[in-house]
């Protein structure tokens, strides 16, 4: 890329970068020249329209990079919410009981819904570093750069194994890191027996997986499309095998060779969790 500003590693063209906005917000861009004055420079938004703006370099910081780990979001947490295009400074004031969608109350006391796919950890930039400090990648043995998949605080999905429940996932959160690729987790919708807890126990990485990136489906399931389906308190793996009325659907689980119908909103797209990649089951 062409450099700006020997001063400014990230003001570069074609930077991804954010700019902040009176009102606190900071809007997604890409810098794409430099401006009309030595401290400025042209950007174009990649919401609002594709805007282009010019703007002083103090308002100009680059774009936070996607952290690898997918946390847990709890109760009193300052984060950044996406939302109209901007990303905000807030607390969250409630969690849904599946963890996924977040109350964030910003601070000109307005309060907003979002999803978790829409929250990141807040951070400052200060003299050219993010404060708190973003993870750090390790060498490997082979000197190749690496980070732990999963860390302390992720939200998850298990994968259950058990004779009945084979095909289903439940959303958790890492609790504890343990040795022979084991993690210690607690379920976000199952209860021990008492009904008093969540329940906590021991998981195989095999069976462990990111929370999948939300896909929203604005047109009907397919006949035969791949999908997950809630149900007693977990993603089951199914294929739609009819199309109902009112955006209702037969699913058909291969796994007990059962049928059971399901709303739309009861329902999405598979994803498959591969070499730390998300593919679609449709593909």
């Amino acid at each position: 890329m062409a450099s700006i500003n020997g001063g400014e590693s990230f003001l570069t063209i074609g930077s991804d970068v954010e700019v902040g906005t009176p009102d606190g917000g900071f809007i997604p861009a890409t810098i794409i020249g430099r401006g009309s004055y030595p401290s400025s420079f042209f950007v174009k938004y990649k919401t609002l329209k594709s805007l282009r703006r010019e703007f002083d370099v103090s308002l100009i910081r680059p774009s936070p990079p996607k952290e690898i780990e997918f946390r847990e979001f709890k109760l009193d947490q300052e984060v950044d919410a996406y939302y109209n295009g901007k990303w905000w400074e807030g607390l969250i004031t409630n969690v849904s009981k599946d963890c996924l969608n977040f109350a964030v109350s910003l601070y000109d006391n307005d309060e907003i819904e979002v999803q978790y796919c829409n929250l990141r950890p807040h951070r400052d930039w200060v003299d050219d570093h993010w404060v708190p400090p973003l993870k750090t990648p390790v060498s490997d043995s082979n000197g190749a750069k690496t980070m732990e998949e999963f860390e302390v605080g992720s939200l998850v999905e298990i994968r259950n194994e058990e004779e009945g429940l084979e095909g289903s996932w439940y959303t958790a959160s890492i609790i504890r890191i343990m040795e022979n690729d084991k993690y210690y987790i607690q379920y976000k919708t199952i209860k021990t027996e008492t009904g008093e807890k969540y329940l906590c126990e021991e998981a195989e990485r095999r069976n462990i997986r990111p929370v999948p990136p939300e896909i929203i489906m604005a047109d009907s399931f397919s006949l035969n499309e791949e999908v997950d389906a809630y149900y007693n308190d977990g993603w089951w793996e199914g294929a739609i095998s009819k199309v109902l009325s009112r955006g209702r659907y037969k699913v058909y689980f291969e796994n007990s060779c059962e049928e059971i119908v399901f709303e739309h909103e009861d329902l999405r797209p598979r994803q498959n969790w591969i070499n730390r990649t998300w593919v679609s089951a449709s593909n």
